[in-house]
């Protein structure tokens, strides 16, 4: 059972924003052990191309098929 109770889903869009960031610094690190001598533009730069175009997530992370937002309504019949 979910429990759909304001507070409850407030704590887990935190959560997933602390893991988005986690992430982030995860990849940002990978990125200042492989380019050392990279500034932290160039670094932030790779980091935003990465959240744009990871393999695996062309069309964003949601399980199924890509299709056209918005949706076109349906007739009611």
């Amino acid at each position: 059972m979910v429990d759909d109770a304001p507070d409850v889903m407030a704590a887990r869009l935190r959560t997933a924003f602390e893991l988005f960031e986690l992430g982030a610094a995860v990849r940002r690190a990978q990125l200042r052990r492989e380019r050392p001598d990279a500034s932290d533009e160039a670094i932030e730069a790779l980091l935003l191309d990465w959240i744009r175009t990871r393999p695996g997530a062309e069309h964003g992370d949601a399980w199924g098929r890509a299709v056209a937002w918005p949706r076109p309504r349906r007739s009611p019949l």
